[in-house]
């Protein structure tokens, strides 16, 4: 069992270091092709943390070792601003002043056309509309329009046909 707890943390680690080198887009900006990458991520790890123990007792201690861990660094990235920084990154300047940052825009790995569907689902109609837009380090996009008065943070919601499935 220590073994299965060993292989848990592990794979763990591996995939937030994982994570953060592809990029914040994949926390809260998931498409169809993001999701079923997710999926089979899930399902690819899963012998790698318990091996061939497919008792309950295995399940249980690999999901224990998992909140565990995560807790854990939850608690030393809180404490921690500088390990923070290394393993969540920091927000960054996607607009300013209604102008687009394309060396951050590339950095962040995203196209002008998500970017500009991201400034409409905030209800903003053009790129020179905004003031400045900011990609969070949870991967959701702020924007500030309005002679920076107006402020929204979108939450991508789960897909319609996600929600149909429970």
């Amino acid at each position: 069992m220590l073994e299965i707890a060993a292989r848990s943390i592990l794979i763990y680690l591996f995939i937030v270091i994982a994570i953060r080198l592809f990029g914040k887009r994949e926390l809260s900006q998931l498409s169809v092709i993001d999701l079923v990458f997710v999926l089979l991520l899930s399902n690819s790890v899963q012998n790698g943390m318990v091996g061939t123990n497919n008792s309950l007792l295995g399940a249980v201690v690999a999901a224990t070792s998992l909140f565990g861990v995560n807790w854990i660094l939850k608690n030393i990235l809180t404490r921690s601003k500088k390990l923070n920084e290394l393993v969540q990154g920091n927000a960054v300047m996607l607009i300013y002043n209604g102008k687009v940052n394309e060396k951050h825009l590339k950095a962040a790995d995203m196209s002008l056309e998500e970017l500009e569907a991201a400034i409409r689902e905030h209800g903003v109609k053009s790129i020179k509309e905004v003031d400045l837009a900011v990609l969070e380090v949870d991967g959701n996009i702020s924007i500030i329009s309005d002679n920076f008065h107006k402020k929204t943070t979108k939450k991508k919601r789960i897909h319609k046909s996600l929600l149909d499935s429970n």
